[in-house]
């Protein structure tokens, strides 16, 4: 069984079922619209089809996926599947799911669970292989029936270096990998890392941003689009856009709120942030660095577990800080207004020693006079301990293995971070050891994007390695 999204992933796809049509068959596929089931149509609960038609047609209770709900991993697989389904309601996605409440995200759980598990029994299928680690619902699902029915399980993921992707069998053995022979891999500690999906965002103060005419549009089409009355208010769409208008002139000019999406709660949260652009960056003295991740997204919702809400990670954060130690949070410059609701930021005030920072605090300079930084699994992290400083993380964090993380566990203090030493030489060879363990391509559409990569010869190389993956001719990546 393949779970694999894009056009480039069915490329792979094609040349996998041609290299051992003896050795192995593509039982079952769940991606676009070329695939045998379409994933959207079961996170968005819509009726577009797939090849082999819709995977809830002739839909009947069988109990194939009772090997999940009587597992002890149950509640553990309801919370994780509720929380990446989430991604998809009204408040986040233009298309979104008709779910509104808990009960209904429970139903539906078992509802596809089991349509899932009766798919996958039909087709006999004995290895599940994802193209990338599982969080948009309906992937969760199949990743947590695999374990549950003892499937062989082979997750890919592109990594942060060029032309490299990972694999692992279990989501728990992200970043952790055994020593091996391998050249050093040299880290400039005067480069930060490029990446690609953080161009056009600013570290400094600039000039005031504006209400561009697109977005202005992205606004009123949303509100018609959700609330069709409203075109006999008028009076209510200025209105909307004059509190638009100040919270962009309020925000940097590369912080573009509005560009492409728009919730009304997404105006509430940005005149939120306003209130902190004004504030102070004091460099001095201890402090740690929280830059808060993007969500919802699968760096938090699948590899954060329980730390998908930052708020806990930050809590617990604090209670490590001993007196006179400051706490500074930073908001991600690409952060809209989901999981950011009044709470959230009740929660963080209520803390003594944090300080939330205005946008435009820059990131390097925090993470240069830190004592460490924290983060559940972002590249702030890794940018960490480049430059020689440790990093606290709380997920699945893909560089946890490498000297000067710490993975945050109840008892921790802390010392046990801010003391930590390595030498950079350790650190390059660690990172050496890691790359030789990767494997040579891209499995991520968003990759390809910025490289110059011929698609066919990256389709045959890579469905290569896979087949040596599911066949146990090769390693992968990471394993304990």
């Amino acid at each position: 069984m393949c779970v694999a999204m894009s056009k480039s992933n069915a490329k792979i796809i094609e040349q996998l079922k041609a290299l051992a049509p003896d050795e192995m068959t593509v039982a079952l596929h769940i991606g676009g619209t070329e695939a045998d089931f379409k994933g959207t149509s079961l996170s968005r609960m819509s009726r577009k089809q797939g090849r082999s038609g819709h995977m809830m047609t002739d839909d009947r209770h069988t109990g194939a996926a009772m090997v999940l709900f009587q597992s002890p991993h149950y509640p553990e697989a309801m919370t994780e599947f509720v929380t990446h389904l989430e991604r998809r309601d009204a408040i986040n996605d233009p298309r979104p799911h008709p779910i509104r409440h808990l009960h209904e995200y429970c139903d539906y759980f078992h509802i596809l669970a089991d349509a899932m598990a009766r798919r996958m029994t039909e087709a006999a299928v004995t290895h599940v292989l994802f193209f990338e680690i599982p969080h948009l619902g309906y992937d969760t699902i199949a990743y947590q029936l695999a374990r549950a029915m003892g499937l062989r399980v082979v997750i890919l993921t592109q990594s942060q270096f060029p032309e490299k992707f990972a694999s692992m069998a279990d989501l728990d053995h992200l970043g952790y990998f055994p020593a091996g022979d391998a050249p050093p891999l040299p880290i400039d500690q005067t480069q930060r890392p490029d990446l690609f999906y953080m161009k056009g965002v600013g570290q400094e103060k600039t000039r005031s941003g504006h209400l561009s005419a697109r977005s202005a549009l992205t606004i009123l089409a949303s509100q018609v689009w959700r609330e069709p009355a409203a075109l006999l208010k008028p009076s209510r769409l200025f209105a909307l856009l004059a509190r638009a208008r100040a919270a962009s002139a309020g925000l940097p000019d590369w912080r573009n709120p509005f560009a492409k999406f728009f919730h009304i709660r997404d105006l509430a949260y940005f005149e939120h942030l306003l209130q902190y652009e004004d504030a102070i960056v004091d460099l001095g003295g201890d402090y740690v660095y929280f830059p808060l991740q993007y969500e919802p997204e699968m760096t938090t919702g699948a590899l954060g577990g329980f730390y998908a809400d930052q708020a806990l990670a930050i809590e617990h954060l604090a209670d490590m800080l001993p007196e006179g130690v400051r706490l500074l949070v930073k908001e991600n410059p690409k952060q809209g207004g989901h999981n950011r609701g009044p709470m959230f930021f009740h929660r963080l005030r209520r803390i003594p020693a944090l300080q939330f920072l205005p946008s435009h605090a820059n990131t390097h300079a925090l993470t240069a006079n830190a004592r460490f930084v924290a983060c559940v699994t972002g590249t702030a992290g890794w940018e960490a301990i480049r430059l020689g400083k440790p990093a606290l993380t709380f997920g699945r964090a893909w560089y946890r293995g490498l000297p000067g993380v710490v993975q945050y566990h109840p008892g921790l203090r802390y010392n046990d971070v801010a003391d930590l030493c390595w030498d950079h030489a350790t650190l390059e060879a660690r990172c050496g050891a890691m790359i030789a363990r990767l494997h040579d391509g891209y499995v991520n559409r968003h990759y390809l994007k910025v490289v110059a990569a011929d698609v066919s010869d990256n389709a045959a190389r890579c469905a290569k390695q896979i087949r040596d993956l599911l066949t146990g001719k090769i390693e992968p990546s990471y394993s304990p």
